[in-house]
Formats: structure tokens, sequence, C-alpha cells
């Protein structure tokens, strides 16, 4: 895969943007076995401790593809998000506009022999996120590299379980 960069929309790019946080960290499972428990949302809360109460909106779809918008709990606001960008096994992005913030959250998925490096960046602009900047510095990376962390976890026990 030529191009590992976000393809951010120009209102949510690093530059125009009060917060941009990056997290990283290669699994032990493929790109796909990442990806599977990447894009089912709803189940994020058994194993993301940040997540609460994901529903898709609108759909019958049972996980995330383009277009769909989901609601869920996260750093204790309820949020609406719309995925922007699904290119299976190597990028998922999604965007939310709401109590005056906007947010671009983004994730790069690229194979690796024996396993696969994920990739993580959010931006955020608007009064709440300047606000939460200062107030609590690193908070949203420490939960970043959390999902991350679990995202693997997750992804090696259900590749283990599932034939």
């Amino acid at each position: 895969m030529a191009d590992r960069d976000i393809h951010w929309p120009d209102q949510y790019h690093p530059d125009n943007c009060a917060v941009h946080v990056v997290n990283q960290l290669g699994l032990d499972v493929s790109a796909e076995a990442a990806w599977n428990c990447l894009i089912r949302a709803t189940e994020w809360p058994n194993w993301y401790p940040n997540s609460a109460n994901v529903r898709l909106l609108g759909t019958e779809k049972t996980t995330l593809d383009k277009g769909v918008s989901f609601r869920w709990k996260t750093f204790g606001m309820t949020i609406t998000c719309l995925v922007e960008e699904f290119e299976p096994y190597e990028r998922l992005a999604w965007s939310s506009e709401s109590m005056g913030m906007r947010v671009y959250h983004a994730w790069l998925l690229e194979p690796r022999e024996g396993g696969c490096h994920v990739r993580t960046e959010e931006t955020q602009n608007g009064f709440i996120p300047k606000i939460a900047a200062k107030l609590m510095p690193g908070k949203i990376h420490k939960f970043h590299q959390i999902w991350l962390e679990e995202l693997g976890k997750t992804a090696l026990i259900r590749s283990i379980h599932t034939p």
C-alpha cells in the first residue's frame, strides 16, 4: 500500500485543529482479524473501557460501513459519528460535529510479517477540545493506546477461537 497517510478533509487536517493525537502499535494478528473487531462497534464496550452504549443508526447493518452513523458514549459524552472512509482491512475513519466540537478519527492497518501495524489518529477542534487539552493533557493519547492494546488482545482471542 503506497499511501500510508490519513486522508484528512481540510477542516479536520491537523494544521487546522487544536488537538492532534497519534497512536500506533504492532499487533500479533492479521489486519483482517484486527479489522473484523474494529468494525463491530457495538461490541467495543466488551473490550474497550472508554466506550459505552454504541448503537448503529438508521441501518440494518451490524458493522460499520461507509455512510453508517453511530452514536456512543466516550470520554463521558454521547456523540454521533458518521463513517467517512471505509476500505476493508486498510482504512476506517469517522467524523463527528456536536456540542461545539469537530472530531475526525482515522485508522490505518498495514499487514506485516507475523501480524499488522495499526495507527490511529484523531483531530479535534472547538471550545471543548481546547479546554480539555489544557485540563487533561495526554488523556486522549492514553485511552487510544488502551484501545489499540485491547484491539490486539481481542482480535488474538477471537482468531484463536474462530475456526
